[in-house]
């Protein structure tokens, strides 16, 4: 007679009723709310986020708020949106690269203009289409390989003139 190995339960997890993209999506409007809405100033009903308040470190906040950015592009593109909503969906962050870099001003425009969550608004709207799920292409991965170094391109010359301007700006207020 062979020795039987004891019963051991079955742990069931209960999140696994849930899609996982589902999960991902939840995540994604997570993100994006964190990032441009998370904040209220009481009494204004104005809402702002992470990316504004880490706007207010010239290149480095900018750099690092594009990162979140380029990640809901990529999610996108993983989960099957057309060619022409990732255009969309690279414009929003390049408007958002472009004025966002600019001191002060792109700081204020960080508030009203929540790249993040029109992004992933599109996202949703992609997500709600019956044709939604398609099949990715290796010309999309191409495609979203340009989209994004256009961005990097776009956002290193952003990060150059904020440079400038800071230096320019230092010089003109400082003492000689």
């Amino acid at each position: 007679m062979t020795p039987t190995r004891p019963l051991v339960p079955e742990l069931i997890d209960k999140r696994s009723a849930v899609p996982p993209d589902t999960l991902d999506l939840e995540h994604l409007k997570l993100l994006a709310r964190l990032m441009d809405s998370a904040f209220e100033i009481p009494g204004l009903k104005l809402r702002f986020g992470v990316d504004s308040i880490l706007g207010l470190l010239p290149g480095i906040g900018d750099l690092a708020t594009s990162f979140v950015s380029l990640y809901i592009l990529q999610e996108a593109q993983r989960r099957g949106v057309s060619r022409v909503t990732l255009t969309r969906m690279s414009i929003n962050t390049l408007i958002d690269l472009m004025v966002g870099s600019i001191p002060l001003v792109g700081d204020a425009f960080d508030v009203f203009w929540k790249s993040n969550q029109k992004n992933v608004k599109l996202l949703i709207q992609h997500e709600s289409t019956p044709e939604a799920r398609r099949h990715r292409k290796i010309g999309d991965w191409f495609f979203l390989a340009l989209l994004i170094a256009i961005l990097m391109t776009v956002l290193a010359g952003s990060l150059t003139l904020t440079y400038f301007i800071v230096v320019s700006l230092n010089r003109w207020l400082s003492p000689d």
